[in-house]
């Protein structure tokens, strides 16, 4: 894989900017070109910024690094991305756990609570595709969770350690499988999978860290490459003939043979220091216990290469000093990276939370004995550091913080929307009786043809207006913390589809619920000022009743409070803006037509398991785990994770009839046995 450095960004996309995207591309496009380093795009709901986003990136050409606040918006963004660059390198970046109980220890009840994790494969591939894409060419953009701010390898040991291969290169066989083992990849000649390599006379073929569905295979002729090819993983059949390739190592905390004997030695030396020190205050247990785990770690590493938790030795590794910024994801980028922050208002926030509730965790671990201090340096970026890594960053969201509002040199507003429909009326009325005038306000807009959502301040009082509101003859679901993401899409749905005309819930209403059926968003004791009605609170609630060209936002309130107060004011001031566009340009506002699909729904039919034989389900299984493979290509890992659910399940029912089976088998040789014996006269 040669570089490609000359390689451009080339936007692919039927569409052109509108309305105010052009203002807002050249303002900001102009502001990374005068050196600005803190820029904000507002933009409102629905006004397109991702295509804003994909024409700066086009116009800049620079290596740009996305981040949102959780790996559902991080995939939708991804997928769009991919449609607008789909000849660039779009990759994807997020933790790779499926699931992540992470090493604790509770002093106060004596409970050790040990790492379980769950990692998912294909995550886990994308993760190497983005870094190996970086080191490749320019033409990246990664899209990333703030996982993006853990600590990951040091990046040119990294480098250093890809193995690359040309035809021509005098090299053993026996010489590039010694490589392979030192970068975590292991033999395997039956299962192929990725991470692994086989070998069959001086045919090698290895299955990259960072793919999928192709292998390299590398045919020798005594001790040269003869041929580099490119072949279907699960076929064998050439896809291609390579002139080069550089495979890189299977983990990102690979490290080469003599630096590993060094490093190990260093880690052995601490340990007998911070042992010696826990002896001298009297913590025997604690110097026993490190002593022998640290020991346990250190021979693992020496033996394999690695351990369980290899992460919390990073920083000898690396070769930093305790206390040193870790290396991470954005270390792995060129210096003149673009960072774009999306939903600002909450993914910075989640930044600059990161490291306090890392360190917490950490100093029980350290103080008992369970790790060495140098697990401390397995963190994520303090937010000072995070901020030092970057040069230049966009923050976009329709209600910018605190620290984006302060630090920025620029604002590019995106007030307009492609489809004209304009920020919803706001009608504030008094607290008195609000529950009484809601349902009057619930069954108009119910007889229009509308849905409706409510937001109060406390679950119990969301789960006893739902539960009058049912009593009333209203269609109402209570939407609430405890619902899984899976369950919310259906409930979502339902009221989308008219099974239920009302849904009641608490903060979950601000982001994340794309309903153009709603057309009342109701908002009580809007007056109590905090962080659920906070003026970017209150600005994303009635953002919820922007998708219908009829959406209407009732406030109840007594008093004005300030948040009220600005949260009017700016809606007032975009629905201004708007208007006047649409009047200038005669365009009818339209309500957004969208289909109700649960991308989450495996089938239509509702199959009882317990109907189903052992083959029946064995074939589901199958089905199901094709479903689950071609969810997890497409980036739609909700979708995976409920299938996989659902596959556990199938297969914990499976073993369940095969004992019931046996068990019965058992009870008629039993009865057979007995029959037998009595029947057989005694000699």
């Amino acid at each position: 894989m040669d570089m490609q450095n000359d390689k451009k960004f080339e936007l692919v996309s039927k569409y052109k900017p509108t309305g105010d995207q052009p203002q807002a591309i050249e303002s900001l496009v102009e502001g990374l070109n005068d050196g600005l380093r803190t820029q904000v795009l507002l933009g409102v709901t629905g006004s397109g910024k991702t295509f804003t986003m994909a024409n700066i990136i086009q116009r800049v050409q620079r290596p740009t690094l996305v981040i949102a606040h959780n790996k559902t918006l991080a995939a939708q963004l991804c997928n769009e991305f991919r449609e607008f660059f789909p000849n660039n390198a779009v990759n994807y970046f997020v933790s790779y756990y499926d699931y992540y109980q992470p090493e604790a220890y509770i002093a106060s009840s004596d409970t050790y609570i040990e790492k379980e994790l769950s990692i998912n494969d294909e995550i886990d591939k994308l993760r190497h595709s983005a870094t190996c894409s970086l080191f490749e060419r320019r033409d990246v953009i990664i899209v990333a969770s703030v996982s993006c701010i853990y600590g990951l390898g040091e990046p040119s040991e990294y480098h250093k350690m890809a193995i690359s291969l040309r035809p021509g290169m005098q090299i053993s066989r026996d010489n590039v499988i010694s490589r392979l083992v030192e970068n975590q990849y292991k033999r395997n000649d039956i299962d192929f999978v990725r991470g692994t390599f086989r070998v069959q006379g001086d045919t090698l073929d290895i299955f990259p860290s960072n793919s999928s569905e192709y292998s390299i295979r590398v045919e020798f002729w005594g001790d040269e490459i003869d041929r580099i090819c490119e072949i279907e993983a699960v076929s064998g059949h050439i896809v291609s003939t390579l002139e080069h390739i550089a495979i890189y190592p299977a983990t990102h905390y690979a490290v080469g043979g003599e630096k590993m004997e060094e490093r190990l030695k260093q880690i052995e030396h601490d340990m007998q220091v911070e042992v010696a020190e826990m002896e001298q205050k009297g913590k025997l247990l604690e110097a026993e216990r490190l002593k022998q785990r640290t020991s346990y770690d250190i021979e693992m590493m020496r033996e394999i290469g690695y351990c369980n938790g290899i992460e919390n030795y990073s920083r000898y590794f690396d070769g930093r000093n305790p206390g040193d910024t870790p290396y991470t994801l954005l270390d792995y980028f060129p210096d003149d990276f673009l960072v774009m922050v999306d939903e600002s208002h909450m993914t910075l926030p989640q930044i600059r939370a990161m490291y306090n509730g890392d360190r917490s965790r950490k100093d029980a671990l350290v103080e008992y004995g369970f790790r060495l201090k140098s697990a401390y340096d397995n963190r994520p970026l303090t937010f000072d550091e995070f901020e030092k890594k970057f040069h230049q960053i966009i923050c976009v969201s329709a209600t910018p913080g605190e620290y984006e509002m302060r630090t920025q040199s620029n604002i590019a507003e995106q007030i307009i929307r492609p489809t004209g429909l304009v920020d919803p009326e706001i009608v504030v009325k008094p607290v008195k009786n609000q529950v009484d005038d809601l349902i009057g306000e619930l069954n108009k807009t119910i007889e229009s043809g509308g849905r409706c959502l409510v937001t109060t301040l406390t679950k119990k009082m969301a789960e006893e207006l739902a539960k009058y509101l049912t009593e009333k003859g209203i269609k109402t679901t209570y939407l609430h913390s405890e619902i899984k993401a899976m369950d919310r899409i259906t409930v979502i749905n339902a009221l989308r589809s008219g099974e239920s005309d009302v849904l009641v819930g608490i903060n979950l209403l601000r982001e994340g619920l794309d309903m153009p059926e709603v057309k009342l968003v109701a908002i009580l004791d809007a007056d109590k000022e905090g962080f659920l009605r906070s003026s970017g609170a209150l600005i994303q609630t009635i953002g919820r009743a922007a998708r219908n060209a009829e959406g209407r936002v009732v406030m109840y309130a007594d008093v004005m409070t300030d948040s009220l107060k600005r949260a009017i004011e700016e809606t007032e001031r975009r629905r201004n803006i708007q208007k006047a566009y649409n009047a200038e340009h005669n365009i009818v506002p339209k309500t957004i037509v969208k289909d109700i699909v649960n991308t989450l729904k495996i089938t239509n039919k509702e199959v009882k398991v317990e109907n189903l034989s052992n083959e029946d389900i064995s074939k589901r299984i199958e089905t199901l785990t094709a479903l689950m493979n071609v969810a997890v290509k497409s980036l739609d890992f909700e979708k995976a994770i409920e299938i996989r659910d659902e596959i556990a399940m199938l297969k914990a029912k499976q073993e369940g009839k095969a004992y019931k089976k046996q068990e019965k088998v058992e009870k008629v040789r039993n009865k057979v046995y007995e029959r037998t014996r009595k029947s057989t006269p005694v000699r």
